[in-house]
């Protein structure tokens, strides 16, 4: 038993580490890290939504440097095809006649993949993308190859522009484990942002975590308890965000559209497993699924006409629903 909680602190202090480490490079955002962190030890993809300059990508870059994994970069574009980031087969004409073919991996053959402005790639090559995040393995030329271990998608979408862009349907935001909305600096962050970008300071993320810990920590994190009535609690508010169970909120009954499905509350769980343990618990409370519910809920909730065009933020709608939970106890 010793011998366990050593390894559930040992767990606790690497992810700590990184998380301090993460914090040494990006000013701010310390939600939107720890929100990373969950996802990222749960085993699943998220994507980050926020204005141009709010250091997305510097934020993906340092965790790639503090957790030492293969970080690939992908910027997407119109034109993009899914060959460009699968990888394709290459064919070697010899001297004599012979042929030979060459498999070149493209950048999806890295641990942490950073999708830049996902939404400006064609539903095709999204496509290719998302596969590759669900099933962990990519078809070239009728072969199967597996992806690296561990593997993490991390893609960004600018919410502000819609020309030629192509919005992800609600079955692609579903393979998002979560959706993590960068938010606008702080003025005393900001002061800090233009110090650190417009003089000589530097600060390179230091390794903290290899890819062996980062998969042992995935596989403890599986170990860690959910009540009964936990479940119970997590299944309830999973129900609350259709508009056809008699017990939703008022709101979720007049905007919502549909609701979430069960990969809603598969994300909950998860992260609120690696919640619980980074809190030094090795069961999963209720506070663990109110506090994860709406990075896990925003991108499933999708709107009816009426809810679109009033501009209902579906953070409001989660709130409601968690409000309607504590009241009803």
């Amino acid at each position: 038993m010793l011998q366990e909680t050593d390894r559930i602190d040992s767990w606790r202090a690497t992810i700590e580490e990184v998380r301090q480490e993460i914090g040494k490079v990006i000013v701010g955002q310390a939600e939107t890290v720890e929100q990373m962190l969950w996802c990222v030890f749960a085993g699943g993809h998220a994507l980050l939504e926020g204005i141009p300059g709010l250091g997305k990508t510097m934020l993906v870059r340092a965790a790639a440097d503090t957790l030492d994994l293969p970080f690939s970069r992908i910027q997407f574009t119109p034109d993009l095809m899914p060959s460009d980031i699968t990888g394709t087969d290459v064919i070697h004409f010899g001297g004599e006649g012979g042929v030979s073919g060459e498999f070149r991996p493209g950048p999806l053959f890295g641990s942490i993949v950073l999708a830049d402005e996902i939404n400006r790639a064609t539903p095709k090559t999204q496509s290719a993308l998302l596969e590759a995040m669900q099933e962990k393995t990519i078809t070239v030329g009728g072969t199967t190859h597996r992806l690296p271990e561990p593997f993490f998608v991390l893609a960004t979408q600018n919410p502000l522009e819609n020309e030629g862009t192509y919005p992800l349907p609600e079955a692609q935001l579903d393979r998002f484990l979560l959706k993590l909305d960068v938010n606008y600096p702080s003025p005393d962050e900001l002061k800090e942002i233009i110090r650190r970008t417009t003089t000589t300071f530097s600060h390179q993320a230091v390794k903290i975590a290899d890819a062996a810990s980062v998969s042992e920590i995935q596989r403890g994190v599986k170990d860690v308890l959910v009540a009964e009535e936990v479940l119970d609690y997590g299944v309830r508010l999973l129900m609350m965000t259709h508009p056809d169970q008699p017990y939703s909120p008022d709101s979720v009954k007049r905007y919502v559209r549909f609701g979430s499905g069960p990969r809603g509350l598969q994300a909950m769980i998860a992260v609120a497993k690696v919640r619980a343990m980074m809190k030094g618990r090795m069961h999963v409370s209720t506070g663990d699924l109110r506090a994860v519910a709406t990075p896990a809920m925003r991108h499933r909730l999708l709107l009816n006409f009426e809810g679109q065009a009033d501009g209902i933020s579906p953070d409001l709608l989660v709130a409601d629903i968690l409000k309607s939970l504590e009241s009803s106890k």
